[in-house]
């Protein structure tokens, strides 16, 4: 199953940046419509983000959610750690018998070549932050359905 914590986290940090920077409400209920995500699973990504300083959230009837510290300064890394809770990129197969050169040395080896593979995945995602995320997604405006996230 695949894991999408991050690319919901992300969408729902940008939205929440966007919604700031025209000074409108952002709820969770917004959020989920938006996403079309279950409300549940919005309000568990909410708990780390909020603990990690990404959002803020206020209570109550006038409630909203905002950003923690201004887009400029949040790294799409820390999104990324903040959700997934050091769960590897690549999870590896488990130990098997050594049988031969490859079966006792593979496991190792995709260890290896996972770690490498993730700590690039964070160099880029370290680069680049929510400003320059929400710039570039504001100046693209991909609206034609064949650019949609759903291919």
């Amino acid at each position: 199953m695949l894991d999408n914590r991050f690319p919901t986290a992300l969408q729902m940090v940008l939205c929440i940046a966007k919604a700031d920077s025209e000074d409108k409400r952002c709820t969770s209920k917004i959020l989920a419509d938006g996403l079309d995500a279950n409300p549940s699973f919005v309000r568990k990504l909410m708990v780390p983000l909020t603990r990690d300083g990404i959002i803020v959230s206020t209570l109550g009837r006038c409630g909203t959610i905002r950003l923690g510290r201004p887009a400029e300064q949040i790294t799409l890394c820390e999104i990324y750690t903040s959700v997934t809770n050091d769960k590897p990129l690549m999870a590896s197969r488990p130990e098997v018998p050594a049988r031969c050169v490859v079966s006792a040395n593979a496991c190792r080896f995709f260890k290896e070549l996972a770690k490498e593979a993730e700590q690039a995945s964070l160099d880029v995602l370290a680069r680049r932050t929510v400003a320059d995320a929400l710039r570039e997604i504001m100046q693209r405006d991909w609206t034609d359905t064949e650019a949609r996230c759903a291919s």
